[in-house]
């Protein structure tokens, strides 16, 4: 029998509709990328929080993309994988062109997702292994006509204000991509409120496989990163090395999908737990009230010791964060 969790202060059994007590079957699929040991342990953390908070999205089928030359060194972590039915997938390694830069695997194994369910009808959830699931992600089903969920990049980074000029960096982007200032709008950042051109976050993604606009992306990155020009920018400036893949995202999303196809997600989606604290900003991100999903990237590797008093929210909620991340991480 499947394990049963309060809703609306009634028992409900987990993957039904309370409504007409027939099956529920979810129509997404949730994946993400591990390199790493680390990686893969964080996708074991995000696989157990959608088992137990997911709601009618708790028995939804999960898929880890990974390098296949990392399978040997990590069964510990491919049983706990298993034992959540987390399904592991390999991915080939890139070339030499493409592995210079960063997250390059990431981008390929995406596109590899969308391309595995083209067929299927379903949705694709494509997340940062980093995510954690504290509530039903409802709003990751995409309404008729939307072929895009997505959350605007934390704060400016690489990215350049609305009323900046164009500069060398997104000059080659935006010419080697064919994105004219037409296909660009207004985005405000999360942590910082500024208002930027577009910059798309590349650790949650909502997609109907069969637009492929994560195939669009990957097309894109191949052209970026294989320019002559848009290295030898990258050599003078690390940041635009590391995120280069996301500049490519940025554009596929202009070129290949209108507004109207495209749905920014609320603030409770991909909320960064304590970035102020890790990378800067104005605005604090420490009350888990109504959060969806957060992402911890790397604030419990070594946690402040005060972080319990300090983060807010529901206590089972903490609770759940102590047990499986904090206590976990090192």
């Amino acid at each position: 029998m499947p394990p049963r969790f309060v809703e609306n202060g009634s028992i409900a059994i987990r993957g039904l509709d309370p409504a007409s007590e027939a099956p529920y079957r979810s129509r997404i699929i949730f994946a993400t990328y591990a390199a790493r040991e680390s990686e893969l342990n964080n996708a074991c953390i995000l696989a157990q929080s959608l088992r137990d908070w997911g709601g009618t999205h708790a028995d939804s089928s999960v898929r880890v993309y990974m390098p296949g030359a990392e399978v040997e060194a990590s069964t510990d972590a491919l049983r706990a994988l298993d034992a959540l039915g987390v399904t592991v997938k390999t991915v080939p390694e890139v070339e030499e062109k493409a592995a210079w830069y960063h997250y390059a695997q990431k981008v390929e194994a995406a596109a590899r997702a969308e391309a595995d369910l083209t067929t299927s009808g379903e949705l694709l959830a494509w997340v940062d292994d980093d995510t954690v699931f504290l509530q039903d992600p409802e709003e990751f089903e995409l309404p008729e006509g939307v072929q895009l969920g997505y959350r605007p990049a934390m704060h400016r980074n690489i990215a350049l204000r609305y009323d900046d000029p164009i500069d060398a960096f997104w000059g080659r982007v935006f010419t080697s991509l064919d994105v004219g200032h037409a296909d660009l709008f207004p985005m405000t950042t999360p942590a910082d409120g500024e208002t930027i051109r577009p910059w798309i976050n590349a650790g949650c993604l909502v997609v109907r496989p069969e637009r492929g606009l994560l195939r669009a992306w990957a097309a894109f990155w191949r052209v970026l990163y294989r320019d002559p020009e848009l290295k030898r920018l990258c050599e003078t400036d690390l940041k635009q090395r590391i995120f280069l893949h996301q500049a490519a995202l940025t554009c596929a999303v202009l070129k290949h999908l209108a507004p109207d196809e495209r749905r920014e997600l609320s603030p409770s989606i991909n909320y960064p737990v304590f970035f102020k604290e890790m990378f800067g900003g104005k605005h604090d991100f420490d009350d888990l009230t109504g959060v969806v999903t957060l992402r911890h990237e790397s604030c419990f590797r070594d946690p402040a010791p005060d972080w319990e008093q300090r983060l807010k929210g529901p206590a089972d909620r903490i609770d759940w964060i102590r047990n499986h991340i904090a206590n976990r991480s090192g």
